[in-house]
């Protein structure tokens, strides 16, 4: 913390700036308020930046945890939300010390995408009732709920609060062209206040908020409902566990020196989780827009993300009268303009171009956010993703045979003895993965190998076998031994044997002494055996 001290004051400042607007949005958008939304930001903020495992995360109440939050305040109100967060940090604390960090990079980047995609369109689509000034319509789906918003708005339109809204996003958006390192989303959201407190203009405001934090408390806690709240905070852990670790990630991208620890941070999430439904806060994570603020502003160390939580605190405590004036149509244009600068086009594009599973499954990822829930989204995302690429891995798979006089000494055999090898020996080469996917092709495949008397697998390219694979082999030298076709292989690896000891297919081969280290030995064994049966005499 004692490096640069000046740059990461001021980057703690400039991110606190930024933050405001964020957090007063955030906590009205998850239903328990602006009040809510600020105690996250100092509480959580601060025990996640000194706990956690990056030097440059910044975290609090985000746009991903809100629409989480949303169907659980309408389905067991704020105390439920409250021990849902309470449930979910000790969930990451148990994350954590099983050392669980490190999965996050087995994420897809299409399955990200398409989760920032849906999150951006998520939020856009809640702040439809404030932007046009009508009461927020109860219901749990977005959609429907913008719907109804927009219907109302038609039957009694409200203009003021449109015009709020629209200049707002549009100041943050273009100012964030024209000069990106000015917190152009305060400068708006104080301009829209000071014009509505100083003309007739009517909107409706925050409202009145405590000029300080509220002693930490377990009153909303009962027991009796944690069973039922389980699931949601399963879901809540999860996302703050994924946003998390992404942010870290990307900010370590953004930065030259710096490295996240996973785990640690896991840990620092967690303990903000504990902490902050004590003081009335929802559920936090960290930030990738305020982090990313951050890292640009100059941070080095945890004294920023601090400086910034500390700022924020004493907002609440000097400023909360003037706070409490601020429009929620402003709030709203804020989180609009934030959805839409979460998209990056040229990313989602180069997304799309690149393949049609990625794009398939950025979309699919994309359309679970808004349709179901996040965590849904993910998990869905991850299946069809894991799903193409078994697919690919089974396609790349194949079974090709070889030129068998390749693999003979030169001046052995004349041509004619060449020529009766060719047609009594056969050599295939298995190149790939011999796994479930792909396995029930290649019985098919080697099933339908011609007459000839002996069959040689070479195995030296074959990268993994699983008990399917093993089986499916094993099945395999049943049906053409059942023919009279003697069936040897040639270059196993040590990683292969297990599933083929387990299933009993190498054993059956090496009683047969049909196991050779390489094919040149496979081929001279099926010479002397051809010979012993008087084959090649015969057709000499």
């Amino acid at each position: 913390m004692r490096h640069a001290p000046g740059r990461n004051l001021l980057a703690g400042l400039t991110v606190a700036v930024v933050a405001l607007p964020l957090a007063l949005g955030f906590g009205i958008s998850s239903g328990l308020g602006a009040q809510a939304g600020l105690v996250t930001a100092v509480v959580a903020g601060a025990l996640a930046a000194f706990f956690g495992g990056s030097n440059l995360q910044v975290s609090g109440p985000t746009g991903a945890m809100t629409v989480v939050l949303v169907p659980i305040v309408a389905q067991h109100g704020p105390s439920g939300v409250l021990t849902v967060g309470l449930m979910a940090g000790a969930l990451l604390v148990l994350l954590a010390l099983l050392r669980a960090g490190r999965y996050v990079r087995y994420i897809p980047a299409s399955v990200v995408e398409g989760f920032t995609v849906g999150i951006a369109a998520v939020i856009a689509l809640q702040q439809v009732p404030a932007a046009l000034g009508v009461p927020t319509p109860e219901g749990e789906r977005v959609v429907l709920v913008a719907w109804e918003a927009v219907r109302d708005f038609a039957a009694h339109p409200r203009w003021t609060a449109v015009g709020v809204a629209v200049g707002v996003a549009a100041v943050m958006l273009v100012g964030a062209r024209w000069r990106p390192t000015v917190p152009f989303s305060l400068l708006a959201v104080a301009a829209a206040t000071l014009l509505v407190e100083a003309s007739p203009l009517e909107a409706e405001r925050i409202g009145d908020l405590p000029a300080g934090l509220p002693a930490p408390s377990l009153g909303f806690l009962d027991p009796s409902q944690t069973a039922a709240l389980l699931g949601p905070a399963v879901a809540v852990a999860a996302l703050a566990a994924l946003e998390s670790l992404l942010s870290a990630t990307v900010a370590d991208g953004m930065s030259v020196n710096q490295r996240h620890d996973p785990d640690r941070e896991l840990f620092g999430q967690g303990l903000a989780n504990i902490a902050a439904p004590l003081f009335g806060g929802v559920p936090a994570t960290a930030a990738i827009a305020r982090t990313a603020v951050n890292v640009r502003s100059g941070a080095s160390s945890r004294l920023a993300a601090l400086t910034h939580a500390l700022i924020l605190a004493g907002t609440v405590y000097a400023a909360a009268p003037l706070v409490g004036r601020v429009p929620l149509a402003a709030l709203a244009g804020v989180l609009l303009a934030t959805a839409v600068r979460m998209v990056e086009v040229g990313s989602v594009r180069a997304m799309v171009r690149a393949t049609r599973s990625d794009a398939f499954v950025l979309v699919l990822t994309a359309v679970a956010t808004l349709a179901v829930d996040l965590v849904v989204a993910v998990l869905v995302g991850m299946f069809v993703a894991g799903a193409l690429a078994l697919v690919a891995l089974a396609r790349n798979a194949s079974l090709d045979q070889e030129e068998l006089a390749r693999h003979l000494p030169p001046g052995d055999h004349t041509d004619e003895e060449r020529a009766l090898l060719t047609e009594h020996i056969v050599a295939y080469r298995i190149d790939g993965p011999l796994f479930f996917a792909a396995a029930h092709r290649f019985l098919l495949e080697l099933s339908e190998v011609a007459d000839v008397q002996v069959v040689i697998l070479r195995m030296a390219r074959v990268n993994t076998v699983d008990a399917t694979g093993a089986r499916v082999l094993g099945d395999a030298v049943d049906r053409l031994r059942a023919r009279g076709i003697t069936v040897m292989v040639s270059g196993l690896r040590s990683g292969q044997l297990r599933p083929l000891e387990s299933l009993g297919t190498l054993p059956r081969l090496r009683e047969a002494g049909c196991v050779f280290a390489t094919t040149p030995e496979a081929i001279q064994a099926a010479l002397a055996m051809l010979h012993r049966n008087g084959v090649l005499a015969r057709k000499a």
